[in-house]
């Protein structure tokens, strides 16, 4: 059976003395996951901030990623299969 969904994603970068926040809003019209990530400049570095964005994005991605897959997680429990632990390379017959 196709399926067929967009979900929107916001990324919000904030920057302000040697510290990048960043705000990652996904809306899957169901509902709303929240990423967040932060980086900081070491003040013997540089300032690059591009640096400081790739940074606190990537970490701020990888937040909502650990959300995703612990909601797939719980979601797949709800259907009656046993928790397996988000830490394997497999959840419930689901590759990650």
């Amino acid at each position: 059976m196709p399926h067929t969904v967009e979900w929107k994603v916001r990324l919000h970068l904030f920057e302000g003395e040697g510290t990048t926040k960043a705000h990652l809003v996904l809306d899957t019209g169901a509902t709303t996951l929240t990423g967040r990530g932060v980086a900081h400049c070491n003040p013997a570095d540089t300032d690059v901030p591009e640096i400081g964005d790739e940074l606190a994005a990537g970490r701020a991605m990888r937040d909502l990623a650990q959300q995703l897959a612990e909601a797939a997680e719980r979601d797949i429990e709800g259907m009656g299969a046993p928790r397996t632990g988000l830490r394997t390379s497999q959840v419930a017959g689901w590759p990650l």
